[in-house]
């Protein structure tokens, strides 16, 4: 099978063109063989381009554990770039499919002129059944009991779910403890949930870091950051556009007027191969 690697600011992903490659039927079990760094080819995910009778082409994306996410913004953008070089599309504008539903895409040219990718991510569900999340109504700056200690989250859905902590420092985050124990909370979060941390540097400017449900820490999460402006919108600790610094890069953020949130971001190709699978 022929793959891609790319990477939208350190979150990297297997790319598989769809429309040329046969793929075998357990894609769960072949996300876990391929993007396991020590044995594989290494990745957070394995994304797959197939065809979509009512959009440019479908994007399937597979977490490093094999569980599917409904939605993906880095993803997003790897996938624009990669479906262009690949000539599955030819037009500077279009919209693909995913499982949180269609999202339109459109590649620019970045300040420092090298390309980009304009993601219309849709509306943010905050509705507690929309995230799904336990509770009614929008859940913002709510308690939550981390062995024994109170910790204030607001649930945001991007398409995918999110928990949002805004913490004094992004750097000092307890991560790596406190971000799987959130994740795999399906009393509060009967899907599990994506968790972020983030300390408010300006009205304009966003410090994060990411457990990512079905990968653990990554580098950058696309869906993570819109969900962090929107919770930081809800909470006036920003205005509704801002600069989201992650460990990989940064992302240019907007909740607009529209209520649509739009992110700005890059796919850089890494290198291509192919695989016995």
């Amino acid at each position: 099978m022929k793959f891609t690697k790319m990477h939208g600011l350190g979150n990297d992903f297997i790319m598989v063109n769809g429309f040329k490659e046969q793929l075998p039927n357990d894609l769960p079990a072949l996300a876990q063989k391929l993007c396991d760094r020590h044995f594989g080819i290494g990745a957070d995910g394995l994304l797959l381009l197939t065809p979509h009778e009512d959009a440019a082409f479908r994007m399937s994306l597979y977490n490093a554990d094999g569980s599917q996410a409904e939605m993906c913004g880095n993803g997003s953008c790897c996938s624009a770039i990669f479906a262009r070089e690949q000539r599955i599309v030819r037009k500077s504008s279009f919209v693909m499919q995913t499982l949180a539903g269609p999202i339109g895409l459109e590649l620019v040219d970045l300040p420092d002129g090298t390309p980009g990718v304009k993601v219309d991510m849709g509306e943010p569900r905050l509705e507690a059944h929309q995230v799904p999340a336990a509770g009614h109504g929008r859940i913002v700056n709510q308690p939550m009991d981390i062995d024994g200690q109170t910790w204030h989250y607001t649930a945001v859905s991007m398409g995918n779910p999110h928990c949002v902590f805004f913490v004094p420092s992004a750097e000092d985050a307890p991560v790596l403890t406190v971000g799987p124990i959130v994740e795999n909370n399906t009393t509060l979060f009967p899907k599990k949930v994506n968790v972020e941390f983030a300390q408010i540097l300006s009205a304009n400017e966003i410090r994060m870091r990411v457990w990512e449900r079905g990968c653990g820490e990554t580098m950058a999460c696309g869906t993570g950051a819109c969900a962090t402006t929107v919770a930081a919108f809800l909470n006036n600790f920003t205005q509704r556009q801002v600069t989201v610094h992650l460990q990989g890069g940064d992302l240019q953020i907007e909740w607009a007027l529209d209520n649509h949130v739009y992110m700005v971001g890059r796919g850089i190709k890494v290198y291509t191969g192919e695989c016995d699978i």
